[in-house]
């Protein structure tokens, strides 16, 4: 869901339109599905709008067709032979009654192994996975954060781990707070590293000018290959409400 944003219909394309203080308009195609998101400058005319998504609009299409060509798993039921992600590769999921109550863990280089109660829900198994893979999430952040802090020089008053439908992660300046998709510990970790990176220089830069990619380009040179591997990475099944 893209909050704070209008919907305005350009030929059959679908676009939301964010109004920010900026100088200049910007597209973006956001996963999973490549919904088109363009920022413009406050007072910015709907026919600029237009004229701007339709000159783009071949390229918006191939782009989206490469988001409808990846590969997507099926809903996942948790039961045995199932595959899960975890930091880009993929584990053979084996579960266990076990009456002593439940948990998740890895075994060897390509099982996981889930122990639970015959009764137990589908549900509460996803919940089980979730909150191990928020587990693992927070502590390769922590070693990112502090891996990065003394180059990028500058703290977030708040940062934490949430699920997203179309962001790997996001940050509001005003406020100094990140928020990073709990889907990112799924991906490979040269990915998760790219997306804080990008996230923490937005705290103190709000655009891609002559400072954000240069600094990209100095310390993290292998970027555009982490962004594009990030999007095109297996999707995960997700219904959301």
């Amino acid at each position: 869901m893209i909050t704070n944003a209008n919907l305005l219909i350009v030929g059959n394309l679908e676009v939301f339109v964010v109004n920010k203080n900026i100088k200049n308009l910007h597209l973006s195609l956001l996963p999973p599905n490549g919904s088109i998101r363009v920022s413009v400058p406050n007072g910015t005319t709907e026919n600029i709008i237009r004229s701007f998504v339709a000159f783009r609009s071949t390229w918006i299409k191939k782009q989206q067709q490469k988001y409808n060509d990846q590969s997507r798993q099926t809903r996942r039921e948790y039961v045995s032979g199932e595959t899960h992600y975890f930091l880009g590769k993929p584990y053979q999921l084996e579960v266990i009654g076990n009456d002593k109550g439940n948990g998740l863990s890895i075994r060897g280089k390509k099982t996981f192994l889930l122990k639970t109660k015959t009764d137990i829900t589908i549900e509460q198994k996803e919940r089980i996975f979730n909150d191990w893979y928020r587990k693992e999430l927070r502590h390769v952040l922590d070693k990112l954060i502090k891996k990065w802090q003394p180059e990028i020089k500058v703290r977030p008053t708040h940062w934490r781990i949430q699920r997203m439908k179309t962001r790997w992660g996001t940050c509001n300046r005003e406020s100094g707070r990140v928020i990073i998709n709990l889907e990112l510990i799924k991906k490979p970790y040269h990915c998760i590293e790219y997306v804080v990176v990008y996230e923490w220089l937005h705290l103190t830069e709000s655009k891609h000018d002559e400072k954000f990619i240069p600094f990209l380009d100095k310390h993290l040179p292998k970027w555009k290959q982490a962004k594009e591997e990030l999007n095109r990475f297996i999707l995960t099944h997700q219904e959301w409400n």
